[in-house]
């Protein structure tokens, strides 16, 4: 039995139609991507299933009783003084009030006064079980590890939205909503968002344009397209490949329409010959005709972005030698040697506050190291995509940020009116003079990727360029940054980003040791795997090595015997352990060399996947070792 039903969905916002007839079913268990071009109503047709938005027309059935909760794309609290406990309170609707007061009280030091008021707060939630869902707080609050009495101000971006998602969690709905969910985590947010969402039991619809996402969670994609909803019961690969094939065949079918209308006006201006009534036939199918093309809705042109070439830099565009910087408490870069050349794509991968952002204004000249020095690249020409955009005067008008009051921009030596330059970024010339403060999360992102690309650089700075841009505009930047034949430094949790862009990555591992990896995030994860497995490996040998020489020892304190079968195995496994970590070792050292991913691709799933079944194999050899010890 579905949980949702919706039927014949009709809904306009002014001009703009966001919902066609439209036909949508979610059923429990369900992991539903909801995909689709900025600004075509995503986030609105999230606020219709949750019962905020009405719809022009058409019926929508929930079963008796099902809740439905919702994360959303800005996260908006009342006020950032309030605590971690307050703001997940308040998805209890009326009681979460009454918790919140209950939870401040004995926060704090009670008079006479408060201590009447604790009383009728303590008898309230009684009557209404309120003890069931304090304890459902607080365990929401230690499975995302909050700290209930910190104040939503001191927290950073991807703490602010797990605290937004524990909101969602607290009222334990059966359907709950996603929007952009992982704007502003870190990769290790990211997963941990990913194992939460595996792990809920209803049915969750998300919007995303993270890919390495929807193909980890999604069982099936809906796209919104021009009003229309379409349901593709299938993964993201299989997804790209029948939309292709669907834009191709409406391509097709709409060309032979046209070209039958040319035909019937080139007729009907020839005047009408032949029999009256078989003619009139005609024109009344000729009109039925134009009134069908004029309600055609073609899609949205594609973005159109080019990069403003600077001239070339050096050989050199930056040398850091055992460069240390730290902060109170944490150090951050530590003795880091590094070679930046022309043409280089580099990524820098780890968690928030690991010091990504400082290592950008180290090498560029914006901070001085503590120790060791930074050599700077003669000609360098520098564009900054800021994360927070916080340079853009939101009471400016689109056209007036981008052309810095002038009516043209320069690209590559050619002048360009700003109204045709920014319509390669989809906007209307309408949309060109709309303030910076009420545009959408995605065409805030066009404007800055505007502004970016209108200035002359050999160097460009992108620190997490790809939130809110639809996947056809990330595509198109993603290939331009690839073509570019400056250099790139590029902060991005982005992994199907950074796999296509970086040539070359840097982990933060924390304490300030940052190593080189060349490749993308693929390759940085399989050395994250193998460092993890030796060190697992590792410690298991160390805790192994004293029990083995008791048992060696005295077999027979160990209790009950052991068969004549099972003391043999026994007495075998420490060889085929060392055996296997020897094999390990050698697999790892193979896979750790700079050429090993210059093989073909083959050979390189091949070995790493001999890598994981022997590792898997040490797994079992030591749990068994383990067993039959005890």
């Amino acid at each position: 039995m579905p949980l949702l039903r919706a039927t014949q969905l009709q809904h306009s916002i002014g001009q703009q139609i966001v919902l066609d007839n439209a036909e949508l079913q979610l059923e429990a268990g369900d992991r539903v991507c909801l995909l689709g071009r900025n600004g075509c109503g995503k986030s609105t047709l999230l606020r219709i299933v949750d019962g905020n938005t009405t719809v022009d027309s058409g019926d929508i059935w929930r079963q008796p009783g099902v809740k439905v909760a919702r994360m959303e794309q800005t996260l908006d609290f009342a006020s950032p003084e309030e605590t971690i406990y307050d703001v997940v309170a308040d998805g209890l609707a009326g009681l979460g009030k009454t918790l919140r007061r209950y939870h401040e009280l004995i926060s704090s030091d009670m008079g006479d006064k408060e201590l009447n008021e604790l009383e009728k707060l303590q008898r309230e939630i009684e009557v209404n079980d309120g003890w069931l869902f304090q304890q459902r707080i607080e365990n929401i609050l230690s499975r995302l590890e909050l700290d209930a009495d910190a104040t939503v101000a001191s927290l950073s971006g991807g703490w602010r939205r797990r605290v937004a998602l524990a909101r969602a969690l607290v009222c334990e709905p059966d359907i709950l909503l996603l929007d952009e969910p992982t704007n502003h985590l870190d990769l290790d947010g990211i997963l941990w968002l990913e194992q939460c969402v595996m792990s809920f039991q209803g049915c969750v619809l998300f919007v995303t344009h993270d890919r390495a996402l929807i193909e980890k969670l999604a069982t099936r994609i809906i796209e919104l397209d021009r009003g229309i909803l379409t349901n593709y019961d299938t993964n993201y690969v299989r997804y790209l490949e029948l939309k292709e094939h669907a834009l191709e065949v409406e391509a097709e079918q709409n060309a032979l329409f046209d070209k039958r209308l040319a035909q019937e006006e080139v007729w009907i201006r020839q005047g009408i010959k032949a029999r009256r009534t078989r003619n009139e036939g005609r024109v009344r199918a000729l009109e039925k005709m134009r009134s069908e093309r004029s309600q055609r809705r073609v899609i949205t042109g594609s973005a159109s972005l080019s990069v403003n070439q600077g001239d070339k830099t050096g050989k050199v565009v930056a040398e850091l030698t055992e460069v240390s910087f730290e902060v109170p408490g944490k150090l951050l870069v530590d003795k880091l040697s590094l070679l930046i050349c022309r043409g280089d794509k580099l990524a820098l991968i780890g968690p928030n506050g690991a010091g990504k952002t400082t290592l950008l204004r180290l090498i560029l000249g914006e901070l001085a190291p503590q120790a060791g020095t930074v050599k700077a690249g003669t000609k360098l020409q520098v564009a900054y995509f800021d994360q927070l955009r916080d340079r853009l005067d939101e009471d400016k008008r689109v056209v007036d940020i981008v052309g810095q009051g002038r009516d043209s921009v320069t690209i590559n030596g050619k002048d360009r009116h700003i109204m045709s330059y920014l319509g390669d970024f989809l906007f209307t010339p309408e949309r060109a003079r709309s303030h910076f403060g009420v545009l959408s999360g995605g065409e805030r992102a066009r404007v800055q990727l505007a502004c970016l690309f209108s200035q002359p650089a050999n160097v460009l700075v992108m620190d997490e360029p790809t939130n809110d841009l639809d996947m056809e505009t990330l595509e198109l930047l993603e290939s331009l940054l690839v073509e570019f034949t400056g250099t790139v430094l590029l902060v991005s949790h982005d992994r199907s980003f950074v796999d296509s862009v970086a040539s070359s990555c840097l982990l933060f591992e924390g304490n300030g040791q940052i190593s080189e990896h060349v490749g993308g995030y693929t390759e940085v994860s399989n050395y994250m795997a193998r460092t993890a497995a030796q060190q697992k490996s590792a410690t298991a040998s160390k805790a192994a090595a004293p029990v083995t020489s008791t048992i060696e020892a005295k077999p027979a304190l160990k209790g009950k015997k052991l068969s004549y079968k099972d003391q043999r195995e026994l007495d075998g496994l420490p060889a085929k352990i060392e055996k296997l970590e020897a094999e390990i070792a050698e697999l790892g050292e193979l896979a750790g060399a700079p050429e090993f991913y210059q093989q073909d691709a083959e050979k390189v799933t091949k070995h790493l996947d001999q890598l994981a079944n022997v590792q898997r194999e040490l797994d079992e050899c030591m749990d068994r070792w383990l067993e039959l010890a005890e």
